[in-house]
């Protein structure tokens, strides 16, 4: 991807080999964010520019944070906005420990019982999530067509 390239490029020319090592997930400040919309403004840079200046990873947040400031000011800059988009996991159920390799013939009834119905509710919950998956599909396929 070209526009990856440009953005590593034009932050390496400003930040060096600093610039390009992996970094954990940054969180910046709403003074940070108006001190990086006023320079941009002042100096008429783009997203990607200011980006590499301030060594921003995501370019496109700049864009983010300049929608926001414009529809609600300062203030809005130091909420955070709302999570769109796919909801987050769901846990998996913790499921009870089981020994390594039981041999069925030395195991108790209610034991194997105990064990079907566990699996039996693994494949509903399986079932459920794929009908669930088939249906989104559809839908996403019927919205495209339209």
């Amino acid at each position: 991807d070209f526009s990856s390239l440009r953005q590593w490029v034009a932050a390496y020319e400003v930040h060096g080999a600093a610039a390009l090592e992996v970094k954990k997930v940054q969180h910046y400040s709403a003074e940070f964010r108006m001190f990086v919309l006023k320079r941009m403004r002042e100096e008429q840079l783009s997203y990607r520019q200011v980006a590499a200046l301030f060594d921003i990873r995501k370019f496109n947040i700049v864009g983010d944070w300049e929608r926001r400031y414009d529809e609600g000011g300062e203030n809005a800059l130091s909420r955070q906005p709302k999570r769109t988009g796919f909801p987050r996991k769901m846990p998996k159920p913790t499921l009870p420990a089981q020994p390594q390799s039981p041999d069925d013939e030395s195991r108790t009834r209610d034991e194997l019982i105990a064990e079907l119905n566990q699996l039996r509710m693994e494949n509903d919950y399986l079932k459920k999530l794929d009908a669930l998956v088939q249906k989104k599909r559809a839908a996403q396929q019927k919205k495209r067509k339209s």
